[in-house]
C-alpha cells in the first residue's frame, strides 16, 4: 500500500492541505500557504469554518454511534487530524470499523496515521477518487474491512461542493448498494448568507480563491443539498447550518450563519 514514489504536486494549491492549514496543522506547501493566506484575508473568519466543520464531523459520528452503527465510510478524508473520525467512533465503540478514502497523494503519504485502530475495532485506507462509488466500494482495503450485509455510515463533509459532474447521481450510486439501515452524514458550502453576489464579507469571497487556483467549487442553496437526500429519510433538524444541526454538539457556537455558510444533514436509508 505505502511503496513506490509519491508525487505531491506541491507546486498547485489542493482543498485538503488548505484545509489543514486552517486547523493550525503543517502539511502543505508554499502553494497551498499563499492560497490559504489570501482565503483568511478575503474571507477572515475561514478558521472558524474549518474548525466547526471539524466539530460537525465529530458531532455526526457521535450521533451514529448512538443511533447503532457501527461501519463508516469517510469519503474525502483530508489530512489526519487528531480526533479522526475512527478515534471518535473507537471511544464510544471499540468495535467500530472505519474505511478512509481520498484521492491526495499527501493524504495517502500519512494514511498510517488514520489506521491505528483499537484491537476490537478496525481501519483502513482507500487511494480513490469520490466521483467513482463503483470502485471504492469494491475495493479490496473496504470489503476486508467493512461487511457491507449491514448498515455503513458514508461521511462526506465538506466535499462534494468540489466534485465535478453530476454529484446527485454519485451520491444515489454510492448509497443505492448499502443495505437499508445505512445512513449519509455530510456537510456542504453554501452563499446563501451571502448579501449579494458582491458581498464584501461573503463566502463567494473564499471561495473564489479556490476558482481562481483552478479548483472547481459549486456552492448549493438548502434545497439543493436537500435533493442529496430524496431517496433517504433526512433526520430532524433536516438541513441545518452545521452549528445549529442538533448543536449541543459544538462547543463554540459561532455568533452568525455567514461566518460558516455550510450545511449539515443526515439521513437514513430505509
Amino acid at each position: 500500500m505505502f511503496d513506490g514514489p509519491i508525487d505531491l504536486h506541491t507546486d498547485v494549491a489542493h482543498p485538503a492541505r488548505m484545509y489543514d492549514y486552517f486547523l493550525g496543522g503543517k502539511d502543505s506547501y508554499e502553494a497551498d500557504r499563499a492560497a490559504a493566506e489570501q482565503a483568511l484575508h478575503d474571507f477572515p473568519s475561514v478558521r472558524l469554518t474549518a474548525r466547526t466543520n471539524r466539530e460537525f464531523m465529530h458531532h455526526a459520528t457521535k450521533y451514529l454511534v448512538g443511533q447503532g452503527i457501527r461501519q463508516f465510510l469517510d469519503i474525502g478524508t483530508g489530512i489526519p487530524t487528531e480526533p479522526n473520525l475512527h478515534q471518535v467512533a473507537q471511544e464510544l465503540a471499540p468495535d467500530a470499523r472505519v474505511v478512509y478514502v481520498d484521492n491526495d497523494p499527501i493524504v495517502y503519504a500519512h494514511a498510517r496515521a488514520l489506521l491505528v485502530s483499537t484491537p476490537e475495532g478496525r481501519t483502513s485506507y482507500v487511494q480513490a477518487n469520490a466521483g467513482d462509488p463503483e470502485e471504492i466500494l469494491a475495493s479490496p482495503e473496504l470489503t476486508s474491512t467493512l461487511d457491507l450485509s449491514r448498515p455503513v455510515a458514508v461521511s462526506m463533509m465538506a466535499l462534494l461542493h468540489f466534485v465535478p459532474g453530476d454529484v446527485y447521481d454519485i451520491v444515489q450510486r454510492l448509497m443505492q448498494p448499502l443495505v437499508p439501515g445505512s445512513y449519509l452524514a455530510m456537510s456542504h458550502v453554501t452563499t446563501e448568507f451571502d448579501d449579494g453576489a458582491d458581498d464584501p464579507d461573503g463566502m463567494a469571497r473564499l471561495l473564489q480563491v479556490y476558482v481562481d487556483r483552478g479548483i472547481p467549487v459549486t456552492p448549493r442553496t438548502r434545497e439543493q443539498v436537500s435533493r442529496f437526500f430524496d431517496d433517504l429519510e433526512l433526520l430532524p433538524p433536516g438541513v441545518e447550518v452545521i452549528h445549529r444541526w442538533r448543536n449541543e454538539g459544538i462547543e463554540h457556537p459561532p455568533s452568525h450563519d455567514k461566518r460558516v455558510s455550510l450545511y449539515g444533514a443526515v439521513g437514513k436509508k430505509l
